[in-house]
């Protein structure tokens, strides 16, 4: 046993001496090495600098055709009155004229759409004198228009109207609609 012990000193005592000199003489500002460096961390890239080892050269890439983003709705109709019209008689309003919906529906149209239509819908917003008066949603006309045209309208504009698809959701676009039937007299 003691042999074995004297055997085991002998072969240990110079690696541990040759590894407590390397460890005294070696740079402690240096990192140690590590492998494999490349898995653990790997480089940040900025998203519109080139990198040679994604496709195209760009680190920022396109998406996959036939993707599309979460919650996206697709929107299979054109501009155009023809295509407001096939809007009308396809589209109907999926929400029901209930107290949260009417109010939501009245905080949207406060935020997006008095500015131009009015507080009653009668098309005598504040930026009038600047701009046409848009449609008195008080009209014979604009109370015989269907829902899915009122979308349609929303969704891409018409004239002077702009699109609000990009400020406002489809579900909140809905919601409008129904406040506006309430302005009109025909929800209560």
């Amino acid at each position: 046993m003691r042999k074995t012990l004297s055997w085991l000193i002998v072969i240990l005592l110079p690696i541990v001496v040759t590894g407590g000199v390397y460890a005294l003489r070696r740079d402690m500002s240096q990192r140690n090495r590590e492998w494999p460096t490349q898995m653990e961390y790997s480089p940040a890239a900025k998203p519109q600098t080139a990198n040679a080892v994604l496709p195209y050269g760009m680190t920022e890439q396109l998406p996959v055709a036939g993707t599309i983003p979460r919650g996206f709705q697709p929107f299979h109709y054109s501009p155009g009155e023809e295509e407001e019209k096939r809007a009308g008689l396809e589209l109907t309003n999926p929400f029901q004229p209930t107290a949260e919906n009417l109010a939501r529906g009245q905080h949207v149209f406060t935020n997006y759409c008095i500015v131009c239509h009015g507080p009653s819908g009668a098309g005598d917003g504040p930026v009038i004198p600047k701009y046409p008066n848009p449609p008195n949603y008080n009209s014979d006309k604009s109370k015989a228009l269907p829902d899915g045209s009122m979308f349609h309208v929303i969704t891409l504009g018409r004239k002077d109207m702009p699109s609000h698809a990009a400020q406002v959701k489809a579900e909140d676009r809905w919601k409008v609609i129904l406040y506006i039937r309430k302005l009109q007299g025909k929800v209560n």
